[in-house]
C-alpha cells in the first residue's frame, strides 16, 4: 500500500497494491496495521455507499462534535472526483481544498480527518461510493457547505449538477465560521 501525502495536512492518498491475472483482481482495501504503522489509529464504526449518476454533486458534507467524522472513501464501480475542504479555524489551509479522481480502475482511497467538509462529483454514468467513517451517522450534529462557494471556489466538473434540497440550501463557509467548533491545533 503506498501512502501518499497531500497539500492539506491530514488528508492522504491511499493506493493499494493489486494483483491482477486471468480471473480478475485482488486487493486489501484496509488492513489495521498498515494504518498504524502509518501513524493513523483511526477506528471505523460505519461503512456507507451511495450509488449517483453522472454530474451529481453530493457535498459538502462534515458533522459537528461530539460526533465529527473521519473518513476513509473509495469507489468500487465508476469514478468521481473527490473534494475535500479544510474548515479548521487558524488552520494554514483554512478554506482551501483538494480534488482527486477516485475509481474501480485506480483503486485510490481518500483518507479525511475530522475538520474537513466532504463531497464530490460523478464523473461516469454511475458511480457506488464506499466510506468507512470513526462516527456513526448523527442528523442532530450533520452540516454542510455550499457546493459552489465563491469563497472556496472549487471548479465542479458538471455544468448543471444535480443536487439534493439539502445541498441546494447550504450554508457558506463565512456563514459556518460563526459557530465553528473546529480549531486547528498544530
Amino acid at each position: 500500500m503506498s501512502i501518499e501525502t497531500t497539500s492539506l495536512p491530514g488528508v492522504l492518498i491511499f493506493t493499494p497494491r493489486v494483483f491482477k491475472d486471468a480471473r480478475g483482481f485482488f486487493f486489501e482495501g484496509y488492513k489495521d496495521a498498515v494504518w498504524r504503522a502509518a501513524g493513523i489509529e483511526t477506528v471505523y464504526v460505519q461503512d456507507n455507499q451511495s450509488r449517483s449518476v453522472r454530474d451529481t454533486v453530493r457535498g459538502l458534507h462534515f458533522q459537528l462534535p461530539p460526533a465529527e467524522q473521519v473518513k476513509l472513501i473509495r469507489v468500487v464501480r465508476g469514478a468521481v472526483w473527490d473534494v475535500a475542504v479544510d474548515i479548521r479555524l487558524g488552520s494554514p489551509t483554512f478554506g482551501q481544498w483538494l480534488g482527486v479522481e477516485l475509481s474501480e480502475d485506480n483503486f485510490r482511497q481518500l483518507y479525511i480527518p475530522a475538520g474537513f467538509a466532504h463531497g464530490f462529483c460523478v464523473l461516469s454514468d454511475e458511480a457506488d461510493v464506499l466510506y468507512k467513517t470513526s462516527c456513526v451517522y448523527s442528523p442532530a450534529h450533520e452540516q454542510g457547505i455550499a457546493w459552489n462557494d465563491p469563497e472556496i471556489g472549487i471548479p465542479w466538473p458538471a455544468d448543471e449538477p444535480l443536487l439534493s434540497d439539502r445541498d441546494r440550501a447550504a450554508q457558506s463557509l463565512q456563514q459556518y465560521l460563526a459557530g465553528t467548533p473546529f480549531v486547528f491545533q498544530s
